[in-house]
């Protein structure tokens, strides 16, 4: 018998492994086409605008070539988007079922905008001369606010799990719940801000990269020059706001998730005047081999160099999350970020000094790994959002193991999304490099302007 209930807890624990996992690979595989879906309209439509206004067809070039990438990226981000809708009802009944009532405002109001960004989308892509150049720059508009706005409901929904309000529980029912305090609670103005302006940085470097790419390998023409720098500015002008917004959701961390701060940190003894970690391994609960600058964490997190910090010894060790993990997802993006906040100074250095963008090859070398650099810290930054919480699917109201689906069998489930995503991985890069090495625009008669330019 005690066999029997030791490999029924086994399978219980490799079931909640691949529902996790299979969570963490299904947002982390979709986050980044959700980023290039809120950046890359934004960026299309001010290319579009610089063409139309300096009556430039480098900048319709770009514009044209980015909308069909557009299109592509978003086909794809609508197959992942809908991976994810399901799995939050079959992975997690234990939450959905609960506190769906409390949860489902901003999901409703993300359909709502996903639709609209797809009819828009369309009439964007196959308007091109069909409407007069400001009748279908306006077309864009309504792309870029859907999508931003997507951005900005899901994220509500997960800021609702770190701080769980608009509801109360009454004899173990979920009553007199408030929607609208549960969507916009205290979590959500850092949460969502640093997650839109997170997106402007992916694609702004992303596309970037792209073109850096290109011109190490020498087509150092218009077309590419322009390519590199209007995204690039971009993400540039965006990098130091996020610097400040990463410092204000830090600070809300240390208010909201005091536990979650000491994991980030790798502190374990409740105390005041607590130095900032630079690096660091935590071993036998205590963070060894790091560079400790004196008062730095209680000065950052409350302004106050003797604040208290509390430790992860103030709660019973089954409560404390993953402190290795969590302590170097958070390291490592505060380190790309300073990266390309540096990336930004160079350029605009260099611009304020010569009226141009660096022609070296350690600029493009730096600009052609931004990209790369970008998405890494997006997803540190959502590892540290979601295993700092655990082992609560809701903060201190609901354990990810009670709400997992308690049928057999999710790690068959997860082998087989793993291999979806796998497929959808081959087929976006195989269609993506299909796009860059193909014409310009494909010929037809709403593209004549510039058909006849040739990519080198």
């Amino acid at each position: 018998m005690s066999h029997a209930i030791t490999a029924e807890a086994g399978a219980a624990l490799a079931d909640l492994w691949a529902a996790r996992m299979q969570m963490g690979v299904s947002l982390g595989w979709h986050i980044v086409l959700a980023c290039l879906g809120v950046g890359m309209p934004a960026i299309t439509l001010l290319a579009e605008w610089r063409g139309h206004r300096r009556g430039d067809q480098y900048y319709r070039l770009l514009a044209r070539r980015w909308a069909r990438a557009m299109g592509v990226l978003f086909a794809v981000g609508a197959v992942s988007g809908t991976i994810l809708s399901f799995e939050m009802g079959l992975l997690w009944p234990g939450m959905m079922g609960v506190y769906g009532e409390v949860i489902g405002l901003p999901f409703a109001l993300e359909g709502i905008a996903f639709f609209i960004e797809a009819i828009f989308l369309g009439l964007y892509l196959y308007a091109w001369d069909r409407l007069p150049p400001r009748a279908h720059l306006l077309t864009g508009i309504p792309i870029v606010v859907a999508g931003v706005a997507s951005a900005f409901f899901v994220v509500c929904a997960n800021a609702w799990m770190q701080h769980p309000v608009g509801f109360r529980v009454d004899d173990g029912r979920v009553v007199a719940v408030r929607p609208w305090a549960a969507m916009f609670n205290a979590a959500v103005p850092s949460m969502t801000t640093h997650m839109i302006l997170a997106a402007f940085m992916v694609a702004g470097f992303g596309i970037a990269s792209v073109y850096a790419v290109a011109m190490l390998r020498g087509r150092r023409d218009r077309y590419h020059r322009l390519g590199l720098l209007l995204p690039l500015t971009v993400a540039a002008i965006i990098s130091p706001v996020q610097i400040y917004v990463g410092d204000w959701a830090a600070r809300s961390v240390a208010e909201q998730q005091p536990v979650k701060l000491a994991a980030m940190e790798g502190v374990f003894t409740t105390a005041r005047a607590v130095p900032l970690h630079l690096g660091g391994v935590m071993i036998d609960d205590r963070l060894r081999y790091s560079l400790e600058i004196p008062y730095g964490l209680s000065l950052l997190a409350h302004w106050n160099p003797d604040a208290e910090i509390r430790g992860l010894e103030s709660v019973p060790p089954g409560d404390r999350p993953p402190v290795n993990i969590v302590h170097w997802a958070f390291q490592i993006m505060v380190g790309l970020g300073f990266a390309l906040l540096a990336l930004g100074a160079w350029l605009a250095w260099y611009w304020w000094r010569h009226r141009t963008m660096p022609r070296t090859r350690w600029f493009l070398r730096a600009t052609a790994v931004s990209g790369v650099a970008a998405v890494a810290a997006l997803e540190c930054g959502w590892i540290l959002t979601e295993v700092g919480r655990q082992p609560w699917i809701v903060y201190e109201v609901l354990r990810t193991a009670d709400a997992v689906n308690p049928a057999p069998g999710l790690v068959y489930g997860f082998v087989l999304v793993a291999a979806i995503y796998v497929v959808l991985t081959v087929a976006s890069v195989y269609v993506m490099r299909r796009l860059a090495r193909d014409v310009p625009v494909p010929i037809a008669p709403q593209e004549r302007d510039v058909s006849g330019y040739k990519v080198v």
